[in-house]
């Protein structure tokens, strides 16, 4: 038997590749272009099975598009700055570029082993000196633009990795790679303004039509749009007034509160005179600023001795709080409390026995009685016990009180967005330095555009907690640009969300002059099709929609969606053990013993646990460098394409790659050990085809119409499926006569180019020992016979009066008359007519006939 040497194939191939250039991509106005983009690895030093699965998704996709004629941009980079750095500094004593670079080399090695039709002369790493310098340029020509700006604002404190989180960073209230619980600080930070394009980031998301609907509903709710009433409340006995923000005036009858942010102006006037209230301003500190995370919070309040007027009713006053949920960033900081219809309200009026008074009912019935829970239905409600609203259904409610609020010229009806500026500062050392400089007489002055990059000096310490940069003796100190005076460079960094919010672009002239050469992101952009994790949906594609928009007013694009296509895909998951003392365990560490299953080392018995997805902490893992070792790349992408749906989560199991390697060398058997004779290469065509010749010639076509449509429609498990059922046809193809070995022949020659995409080592040898010249990377990819392809019977539907009664299975392209006598005399149309005449009969040929009675 007739044994494929995947070790042997694929390394022979990748070299051939490598030698050839095979997969460089250069602009051709010629053709049609199309950039294939995986979301580019952190550099953690190992690839796991998740990079796996989506460099194999985004692979296929690229070697199809090619063999379609396609101009294929491929590249692969890394997103190497980060906090794993300096950590790996701290514990291994190692300087973070070196770690950094040592995983780049061992990643690269690896992926290479998959076969990935990369092209890896544009590759990239964000900390290289190359890339950054760009960024900082970026970074000013946004500064100038007005969209990078520096303010204090209370932020997100990660005390363990001592630097700042935007709210997306901040997962259950703690820090999304140290799990320390985030804390509030005022600093002074550098933003980036994404508000200002707020409106535009969420009306375009209707035309991403090829996004994931939940990708675009995650940021359709980040950016929150919202409609209601900015208006203030005047103080009882003071002049000046609390403005608050509302999508519900309509409910202002039933306010029985005010609060404010424990940072409002107002607030910390009181904390002078009042300790009590101080204590409590600063527990409040001691948790972030995620809304998520307050909205779990238990809610607290501290009252001031201020009051304010209801602005509808002089008579009543509400007293102030000072809460924990509110924060200063969103909106106005602070709100009015109308409990009846707001859970969070209800909660704080209970706890501090504040009045419930019901100001909304359906239309019809009285105000529901209010207990645990809060009535916040809008749909088929009116106002109710409140004055010059009652009986107004609830959308007119909203605007009769936005119009009283303006004609008492205390508010005006307006829109916000839950959506805030992005802080782009961090507080370590292995990130982008922000190009600015701090200069006592000049204020904060860009670094001249012929200084950069700004460097990261090479001599850091990290024995102190903080910022390294902070603490180096010589690198934060420079002469002002301006005034030539002593001054301080900035010893932030950026957000290493910045580093991937535009290398998209870079990848398009990775070694040009300025950070984007415009033919070439003219020709390339937008990518094609994105893929990657829906765990980015929010951080990662915001920011990068964000600036593109950012680089379009820049001048650098012409642009502002970047991802025309996005793929998200699901999980790989494996079972989970335990030993007898909880502890887990690799897969490796454990086998089957019957019914049970032990440890490999002590045969002790041991608990198997859930499918979750893979991860270090659970040691679910699986060594991707061991299964290609053991079975080969090929086996691993084919398995990774068959078992689920792409965008569904994929349980890795040894069977199932067992199975895959199986058949990889099935395939290869077809060619090695042929069960029946093949024609020669150049063997003429035959002057006829019948029988089973026919019959095969007829299911190959079919199965390269319908596998084209698999890959196009991102179905690959099902393109899979056709493969495995064309083979076993082909392996049943045993006749000898003339027509039947030219039929096998023209379907070996079909089937290595249509599993190319998917295993396309084993594709190039079975080209080669098919005799074929080339290489299967530059072959078309096969066109289907219209002819061969559709079937000789079909199945017509047939109505009567618009409703289905019947199926007929009839000869394609039967004349309408021959139809229309059929369906009339179908027993199951007969029953539907009961006796009614006839009075029209429609037939759509080769589709459908209707009868109308």
């Amino acid at each position: 038997m007739s044994r494929y040497n995947a070790k042997a194939v694929e390394a022979k191939w990748q070299q051939e590749w490598e030698a050839r250039g095979a997969f460089q991509a250069r602009r051709d106005p010629a053709k049609p272009k199309y950039y294939v983009l995986e979301m580019f690895p952190y550099p953690s030093g190992r690839i796991h099975m998740g990079h796996v699965r989506n460099y194999t998704l985004g692979d296929v996709v690229a070697r199809y598009k090619r063999a379609r004629g396609f101009n294929v941009l491929h590249p692969m980079g890394w997103d190497a700055f980060g906090l794993p750095a300096e950590n790996a500094a701290q514990e291994k004593k190692v300087h973070p570029a070196a770690w950094t670079y040592d995983n780049i080399a061992t990643m690269r090695a690896e992926l290479k082993r998959m076969g990935l039709s990369l092209d890896w002369s544009r590759e990239i790493a964000t900390c290289h000196p190359e890339y950054y310098r760009h960024q900082q340029k970026l970074f000013l020509d946004l500064f100038k633009a007005g969209l990078a700006y520096r303010r204090e604002s209370f932020v997100n404190w990660d005390p363990v990795d001592h630097t700042v989180l935007a709210n997306e960073q901040v997962i259950d209230g703690r820090g999304w790679r140290s799990g320390a619980v985030v804390e509030r600080r005022k600093l002074s930070q550098w933003f980036f303004k994404i508000t200002a394009y707020a409106d535009d980031l969420l009306t375009e998301l209707d035309k991403l039509e090829r996004w994931p609907e939940r990708v675009r509903l995650m940021q359709r709710n980040w950016i929150g749009k919202s409609e209601g009433a900015k208006f203030s409340f005047a103080l009882k006995d003071r002049a000046d007034r609390i403005e608050v923000y509302s999508t519900r005036p309509d409910t202002l009858f039933g306010a029985s509160f005010v609060a404010l942010s424990p940072d409002h102006p107002l607030a910390a006037e009181a904390a002078k005179t009042d300790p009590k209230l101080a204590a409590f301003i600063e527990e409040c500190r001691q948790s972030g600023t995620a809304e998520a995370e307050l909205e779990k919070a238990e809610k607290k309040g501290y009252r001031t001795p201020f009051k304010v007027v209801h602005p509808f009713d002089a008579n009543q006053t509400l007293p102030v709080y000072v809460a924990n949920f509110v924060l200063m960033e969103y909106g106005t900081g602070a709100i009015f409390g109308c409990p009846a219809h707001d859970q969070r309200d209800l909660d704080f009026a209970r706890k501090y026995d504040l009045p419930v008074k019901a100001v909304v009912a359906r239309k019809g019935d009285a105000a529901a009685e209010i207990g645990t829970e809060a009535f916040t239905d809008t749909d088929g409600t009116v106002a109710v016990n409140s004055g010059f609203l009652d009986g107004l259904p609830t959308a007119e409610a909203k605007r009769a009180a936005i119009a009283k609020l303006e004609e008492l010229k205390i508010g005006e009806g307006t829109v916000t967005y839950r959506l805030r500026d992005w802080g782009v500062s961090r507080q370590r050392y292995w990130g982008c330095p922000i190009p600015m400089i701090h200069c006592d007489s000049c204020g904060v002055v860009p670094v001249p555009e012929d200084q950069l990059p700004v460097r990261l000096p090479d001599d850091v310490s990290f024995d102190k907690p903080g910022n390294p940069l902070d603490h180096h003796p010589t690198w934060k100190h420079v002469h002002c640009p301006s005034c030539g005076k002593p001054a301080r460079r900035e010893t932030d960094t950026c957000d290493t969300f910045v580093d991937s919010s535009w290398y998209f672009a870079r990848f398009c002239s990775p070694r040009d002059a300025a950070p984007m050469a415009a033919d070439d992101v003219d020709y390339w952009l937008p990518v094609d099709q994105y893929i990657g994790g829906i765990e980015h949906a929010i951080l990662h594609l915001l920011y990068s929609r964000f600036f593109s928009r950012a680089l379009r007013d820049t001048g650098h694009l012409k642009l502002a969606e970047p991802f025309a296509g996005l793929f998200t895909q699901g999980m790989v998951c494996h079972e989970t053990y335990r030993d007898a003392a909880g502890n887990w365990l690799l897969p490796t560490e454990v086998k089957r013993d019957g019914d049970a299953w032990v440890h490999v080392g002590t045969n002790e018995p041991i608990t198997v646990g859930r499918v979750e997805k893979m991860s270090k902490s659970k040691k679910n893992v699986i060594d991707p460098g061991l299964i290609i070792d053991t079975y080969g790349a090929d086996t691993a992408r084919w398995f990774m394409l068959s078992d689920s749906p792409p965008e569904r989560d994929l349980e890795w199991t040894e069977s199932g790659v067992d199975g895959a390697w199986r058949f990889t060398q099935r395939l290869w058997r077809l060619i090695a050990e042929p069960r029946a004779p093949l024609a020669a290469k150049d063997a003429p065509l035959p002057a006829s085809f019948e029988g089973p010749a026919l019959e095969l010639r007829r299911a190959l076509h079919k199965t390269i119409l319908a596998l084209t449509s698999d890959l196009e429609q991102f179905h690959f498990n099902k393109a899979v499926a056709r493969i495995h059922e064309f083979a076993n046809l082909l392996e049943a193809s045993k006749h000898d006569d003339a027509a039947s070995a030219y039929a096998r022949r023209e379907a070996l020659q079909a089937l290595c180019l249509l599993i190319s995409p998917m295993v396309p080592h084993l594709a190039e040898e079975i080209w080669l020992a098919l005799g074929n010249t080339g290489m299967v990377a530059d072959q078309p990819w096969p066109q289907a016979d219209a002819d061969l392809a559709r079937d000789d019977v079909i199945t017509i539907a047939v109505q009567v009066s618009g409703k289905l009664r019947a199926t007929l299975d009839v000869a394609r392209d039967m004349p309408n008359a021959e139809l229309e006598k059929l369906a009339l005399a179908n027993d199951n149309v007969q029953r539907a007519l009961e006796g009614k005449a006839v009075r029209k009969v429609i037939v759509v040929p080769n589709r459908i006939v209707n009868v109308v009675a």
